[in-house]
């Protein structure tokens, strides 16, 4: 929400309820959502483009993280003809995948953390970047190749420098 702004609708689990939370309190109607974990709620996208259809709404704002980050949200959105706050599907789709996206910023010259595929870069033709199956595989070869795992980091990659201070298991 943004300064003098107030939601209309928006889903809440009893937990929410509990908290008594100023944007619950704000807000001038709330779906009750099952509790227990966000795969009950606030990140399974079906549930929340049935709530959507049955309160008749014209477009969601997922918040951040949870079903913001999944792509499958505004594609079902999509379908509905219901409007999705955040960036297409298909933008999701190949930014979400740390392969894509790190070669996708490669071909844009933007800086990127070194890693094995640090040379690739795609097809641009001025409109769109086109990452071809063979480039995608060898972006994720040149990963295997050295593939480390940060266990108790918040990023498990292959391209990113793990923590000094957390423990990293070479595969």
């Amino acid at each position: 929400m943004f300064k003098n702004e107030t939601p209309e609708d928006l889903k809440a689990n009893a937990e929410d309820l509990k908290a008594n939370a100023e944007y619950i309190k704000m807000a001038d109607h709330y779906v009750p959502v099952p509790e227990g974990s966000n795969n009950n709620n606030y990140a399974n996208v079906e549930p929340i483009v049935d709530i959507a259809l049955r309160t008749q709404v014209q477009d969601v704002w997922a918040g951040w993280g949870h079903a913001s980050e999944n792509p499958k949200l505004p594609e079902l959105l999509h379908k509905q003809n219901l409007v999705f706050l955040g960036p297409p599907e298909h933008a999701m789709w190949a930014l979400g995948d740390k392969v894509v996206s790190s070669i996708v910023a490669q071909t844009a010259d933007i800086p990127t953390l070194p890693w094995s595929g640090t040379e690739l870069k795609a097809y641009y033709s001025g409109k769109k970047i086109k990452i071809s199956s063979d480039l995608f595989a060898r972006g994720l070869s040149n990963a295997e190749q050295g593939l480390a795992i940060n266990l108790f980091g918040r990023d498990c990659s292959c391209k990113h420098a793990p923590c000094d201070h957390m423990p990293t298991f070479s595969l």
